[in-house]
């Protein structure tokens, strides 16, 4: 058997003199590895090693009953009490690119100092909820809200215009009614469709088509010189009136609520907190260009071309919808799966439960107090617009044709009567101007109180107030304008 040596012998004079001067114990070659760990020193004695254990025991378990109490609430709030903001606390070399560092140019560190500032201004705004790629997807998808909304104010600038310069103004609130019928058989239809296999998004090229294709031809249908705007005598028997009507208000029932149910399957709860804002504030920016360009436009272009305007905007938000889906997918991204799933775990939870009849509504309605309530509320308001609303085209209508009179000789003079049937093809350019000009303040309005408004007055006064006022100030307007009936007054009170 080899003999083993010491790894590292001490040669020097130092070490062997050191060595020598050590009793040894044993062969230090032979036994350099079985060095003893022990000391040769007296230390503590086994009872008061085993005192000491058992002391620490004791305030190991104590410890350890305390921290039981709190959980691990202990735990979290560690960094709960420390205040720190990374934005504050801006680094001068680690939180700037080399790029950056590198450059000399006033100019290029501005652009750097911009793109910083966006940054920063992004991240307070949105957090890490809405990353920049999902505001980009987004942005693409509230496009067509865009043009949905904006071209959809812009024909509803020219709804009652159209109508009164075709049928009267008398046949307003008969198209109203009318439009109430026809709105049910196209949400019918549109229900029936989407409870089919048939993909969202087809439906929306389904139905932008068809719509894209009726304003246009309505609006080609308003140059003709018999049944459209240039023949200036009202008669209400002219049907283009009333299709360009219910057209209108159909288009509003279904194509919105459409888009809200294809954007439903598309965002995830924790994403829709975040862009659904972004989506409503590029609805609102639609609503004031459309009427705007009815304010612009329908006294130099005339009507029938802002109505070819609003059956481009059904072309474009095909368009956008189509980009989205090319980029995107159509997949539904939603937490709460797919439609089929849903179906399925609704059935296994509630495997008796019926399905909700068309007579539902009036069973709730019935049962429930908050909803006769709501509906109290909701119906008032609507008897009050729609009083209002009429009063002022009526208002309107008696306006412009009084400051741009129809003579004898134009077209809207009854020759065999020799009375005015009709107004002026001036008076129906301002009289769409006005509403162009409604458009605009209304949704401009809404967007300030809906930034500024709504929520410091729900603040101030509270929630019970805040509905309290509703009724409150509906009545004080009807009362305002029952003894000042002139048309800038009511315009007032219809944007409030």
């Amino acid at each position: 058997m080899s003999q083993r040596r010491e790894p590292f012998p001490m040669s020097s004079p130092e070490a062997q003199r050191l060595e020598a001067s050590i009793p040894q114990e044993g062969n230090l070659d032979n036994d350099w590895s079985n060095m003893t760990t022990r000391s040769q020193a007296a230390g503590p004695s086994d009872e008061a090693v085993a005192e000491c254990d058992e002391e620490h025991s004791r305030q190991s378990l104590y410890s350890n009953g305390n921290k039981s109490i709190s959980g691990k609430k202990e735990e979290l709030d560690i960094y709960a009490t420390l205040d720190i903001d990374e934005d504050d606390h801006e680094d001068k070399f680690f939180d700037r690119s080399l790029d950056e560092l590198r450059t000399k140019s006033w100019i290029d560190r501005g652009i750097f100092w911009v793109m910083r500032m966006s940054k920063k201004i992004y991240h307070r705004l949105y957090g890490d909820d809405l990353p920049p790629s999902e505001m980009l997807r987004t942005l693409c998808l509230a496009m067509t809200l865009f043009f949905m909304i904006g071209g959809y104010w812009l024909l509803r600038s020219l709804k009652d215009p159209v109508l009164t310069a075709l049928c009267g103004v008398s046949a307003i609130p008969k198209a109203k009614m009318m439009s109430v019928f026809v709105v049910l058989g196209v949400v019918s239809i549109y229900n029936r469709l989407l409870d089919s296999d048939i993909a969202r998004h087809k439906l929306f090229y389904l139905f932008g088509s068809f719509y894209f294709c009726l304003f246009f031809i309505i609006s080609v249908l308003l140059y003709h010189p018999t049944i459209g705007l240039p023949n200036e005598q009202a008669d209400p028997y002219r049907i283009l009136g009333w299709i360009s009507y219910c057209s209108i208000e159909s288009f509003g029932s279904v194509m919105v609520s459409l888009f809200w149910s294809f954007a439903n399957s598309n965002f995830s709860f924790k994403t829709a907190k975040s862009s659904y804002g972004v989506l409503v504030a590029m609805a609102q920016i639609g609503s004031i260009i459309g009427p705007t360009i009815v304010n612009e436009y329908a006294g130099t272009k005339g009507p029938a071309w802002c109505y070819m305007v609003g059956a481009t905007f059904m072309l474009l938000l095909q368009g956008t919808m189509y980009m989205y889906i090319r980029i995107y997918g159509a997949q539904q991204r939603n937490a709460s799966g797919t439609e089929e799933e849903a179906k399925k775990k609704s059935s296994d939870e509630n495997p008796a439960k019926k399905k909700a009849g068309i007579l539902e509504g009036l069973h709730l309605f019935w049962e429930h107090h908050y909803v006769k309530g709501i509906f109290a509320i909701s119906c008032l308001f609507m008897v009050e617009v729609t009083i209002i609303d009429y009063t002022m085209k009526v208002l309107a209508r008696d306006y412009f044709a009084t400051l741009h009179p129809c003579w004898e000789g134009q077209s809207c003079f009854s020759t065999t009567e020799g009375v005015v049937n009709g107004m002026s093809r001036q008076a129906t350019a301002a009289f769409t101007t006005f509403m162009g000009l409604f458009g605009q303040a209304t949704n401009a309005l809404s967007l300030v109180l809906s930034l500024f408004g709504t929520s410091a007055v729900i603040r101030y006064l509270g929630l019970r107030l805040t509905l309290l006022v509703f009724p409150s100030l509906c009545l004080v307007v009807i009362v305002f304008v029952r003894f000042y009936p002139t048309l800038y007054v009511v315009f007032g009170a219809m944007m409030t």
